[in-house]
């Protein structure tokens, strides 16, 4: 079922393949690995396989526990309460349990998208997708973020480096990119007027511009000016953990150019989910 004509279909291509990755890592790991703690506050690795295999279940109707989630400084609002629950419910399984649930979800939900495709990327999202507003457009498109963030959560924190190359891969950097106009305009607050350029270099390789119109919002730009008010230049992995809100960027190697300090700024504000 791969088709780029068919963007509701290929993204569910998209989604299959970043579960069968994320299963594949899980399967490698060794029982120490699983309790190694993640840059994720609170969550070692096998409390992000258990959101993963968690959300998945969910979405493949499967009847869930349901437990009191403990306070934690991590745990924040009702869809912080309701990732933890997952964690929560599955803190004492086999790993080896975890993952069969992940793959057995996945495998459930891919068959049944296969046999009844959704067609209108506007409507709501089946289970708790729908519940919070998703469209199906938006529930396709943030299940493979999702799992490529987690999976690359799982190997920084094991040392085991890979999947940069996949198509989820693409896709998370496809996502990211349209965020630089609301770094700029919103969180950086820049002047009306100012441009600046984000190279991304490998292996996923991207050339992003934006400037802040008239009403003070940014805009992408089409093509990047020769000599933008600031140019920011970082690896691939490095963008994704900065844009992922992993960590802060003092920890990533960044090259800037122009006006340093517009420059540290955007780099500093590129954090867009929590």
């Amino acid at each position: 079922m791969t088709s780029t004509h068919d963007p509701l279909r290929h993204l569910v291509d998209v989604w299959h393949r970043a579960a069968q990755d994320a299963v594949a890592l899980l399967r490698a790991l060794e029982p120490h690995e699983w309790e190694l703690p993640t840059d994720l506050p609170g969550w070692d690795v096998r409390a992000v396989a258990s959101h993963l295999a968690h959300l998945e279940s969910e979405l493949a109707g499967n009847p869930q526990e349901q437990v009191e989630v403990p306070e934690a400084p991590h745990v924040k609002g009702l869809m912080g309460q309701f990732t933890e629950a997952g964690c929560v419910v599955r803190r004492g399984w086999p790993a080896a349990k975890i993952v069969e649930e992940l793959e057995s979800s996945v495998a459930a939900r891919y068959a049944a998208l296969q046999a009844d495709p959704p067609t209108d990327p506007s409507a709501p999202g089946p289970g708790f997708a729908g519940l919070i507003g998703w469209s199906w457009q938006t529930l396709l498109s943030n299940r493979p973020l999702d799992l490529w963030m987690h999976e690359q959560d799982i190997r920084r924190a094991t040392g085991r480096p890979g999947g940069m190359t996949s198509p989820a891969a693409e896709h998370v950097a496809d996502v990211f990119a349209r965020s630089l106009p609301y770094v700029l305009g919103k969180k950086v607050g820049a002047p009306v007027g100012t441009t600046v350029v984000l190279e991304v270099t490998g292996p996923v390789t991207r050339t992003l511009a934006a400037t802040v119109g008239d009403d003070g919002r940014g805009a992408a730009l089409a093509e990047p000016p020769g000599t933008p008010d600031a140019r920011v230049l970082l690896g691939f992995e490095d963008y994704a953990v900065l844009a992922g809100g992993r960590r802060p960027a003092d920890a990533v190697d960044a090259k800037l150019e122009g006006d340093e300090a517009l420059a540290r700024r955007v780099l500093a504000s590129l954090a867009v989910t929590p």
